[in-house]
């Protein structure tokens, strides 16, 4: 098949690659110029594992292009797969215009039939808004050209995306009722039959739900997490250890194990985007989330909960005080720093006057750009941290060390040296890698998230 994907981003990227990979003629456009230029000189701009070698392969076979030419990627595919962000607007929910903007762009430039397929995360109600562009803008051409808009969501987990493209747990699609809906299911079926050749993986429901489910699946773990945050919170107030109890919840099938890691909150892309969205939506019908606020409200407190135990160690003044930071991004596996717990962490502990050691495997240079555009009104930050290459040298002459990113070369460090480079033997986990009688009997002061 001939397929474009409008938005080389994150979505975009893996989506164009993955389906490139199982032997479709792929055109991926982007309107960043920068951003093609770098795909096309065989770099990538994201980091996930698994993706270089994907996008190389298939660009060596021709399988796999890259423009920003917006007629030839309208010209190219006759499945045409809108994969552009939808950032949070000013009030929460999901700005559009990148979205409407590829409608119209596919609309102005359509000389035959085309399926248009949602991939973006969007509100409920986006697909209508989609066909009416493109009907409109038809219209005003005075074209008579049929076409349909379907809602295919994604469910990919940065670290694992290319894992979770190749090897879905399912493939939802939204189907508008429509004179060509048989045909524009089995269209879909033979674009995804590369995927699920073992069982079937499509569920086939109204665009509408199809919108919801990914906003609904988002809730949903974010809501596991904030849940399992303010139990971890509570179980130190009364002396128990989470992680006794999160292994007595999840040894319940009804509730599994998934998602019941406490830690310092959840970021990146997807999670607070569109847990501020849903609760936008459901405001603008006159029906409040309650729960999706309080999940709001419990993961922006707990962002700073690592902060506050230093501050409750250390006193609120931490002129004179150094701190290393092991982890940057939200998440291990991806460069990703978007609404990462790091972030408020280090403004708030540069506020009260500490310096800094930092360090992340992947993220250090999307870490420098992000922190430049958080600190820009605090003058001299850059003279109080540090960026290091390598963890062992963030931990010299430092008081204490915090862990934010559970990545796994944090897991086992060498406990003796990490000891003696410290200035004072003081850890505060805010990713439960270690357990804490261990620690403290290596002679480690050891602070987690919900442990005794």
């Amino acid at each position: 098949m001939n397929i474009t994907i409008i938005g080389s981003g994150y979505v975009g990227l893996v989506t164009g690659a993955c389906l490139a990979d199982v032997g479709n003629n792929v055109l991926c456009l982007d309107v960043d110029q920068r951003k093609i230029d770098i795909l096309n000189s065989g770099g990538i701009p994201i980091y996930e594992p698994g993706l270089k070698e994907v996008v190389t392969r298939n660009r060596a076979e021709g399988r796999l292009r890259f423009t920003t030419d917006v007629a030839a990627s309208v010209a190219h595919g006759q499945i045409q797969f809108i994969a552009v962000g939808t950032p949070p607007d000013e009030d929460g929910s999901a700005d559009l215009q990148y979205v409407l903007a590829a409608a119209r762009n596919i609309a102005t430039h359509m000389q035959s039939s085309k399926i248009v397929i949602d991939k973006s995360t969007v509100p409920v109600g986006t697909a209508d808004k989609v066909h009416a562009e493109i009907a409109k803008t038809l219209k005003q051409r005075d074209a008579n050209i049929p076409f349909s808009v379907l809602s295919n969501p994604e469910f990919l987990k940065e670290g694992a995306a290319v894992e979770d493209f190749m090897r879905p747990d399912r493939i939802v699609i939204g189907l508008p009722a429509s004179p060509q809906q048989e045909e524009v299911k089995e269209a879909m079926r033979a674009l995804y039959a590369p995927f699920q050749r073992n069982h079937e993986r499509m569920l086939f429901m109204d665009v509408r739900s199809a919108e919801l489910t990914k906003y609904a699946a988002n809730a949903m773990l974010a809501t596991r997490i904030s849940f399992m945050n303010e139990l971890a919170n509570l179980a130190e107030i009364l002396g128990a250890d989470i992680e006794m109890v999160r292994q007595g919840i999840g040894s319940d099938p009804r509730i599994g194990y998934h998602f019941l890691y406490p830690g310092v909150g959840y970021g990146g892309s997807c999670f607070p985007k569109d847990v501020q969205a849903l609760i936008r939506t459901a405001a603008e019908n006159n029906y409040p989330l309650h729960v999706m606020q309080a999940v709001e409200v419990a993961n922006n407190l707990q962002k700073l909960r690592i902060a506050h135990k230093v501050t409750k160690r250390f006193g609120d003044d931490l002129t004179g005080k150094h701190f290393a930071i092991w982890g940057l991004a939200f998440k291990p596996n991806t460069d990703d720093m978007r609404e990462a717990s790091s972030r408020y962490i280090i403004r708030d502990l540069l506020q009260k006057g500490a310096t800094l050691a930092l360090h992340d495997p992947v993220a250090m240079e999307e870490a420098q750009r992000c922190l430049a555009l958080d600190l820009e009104d605090m003058p001299g930050w850059e003279e109080r941290v540090q960026f290091c290459d390598d963890a062992h040298t963030a931990l010299h002459a430092a008081d204490a060390l915090l862990i934010l990113t559970e990545w796994k070369a944090f897991r086992s460090p060498d406990m003796d040296a990490l000891k003696t480079a410290l200035r004072q033997p003081i850890i505060f986990d805010g990713r439960n890698l270690y357990d804490p009688a261990w620690m403290r009997k290596l002679g480690f002061e050891y602070e987690g998230i919900g442990r005794k």
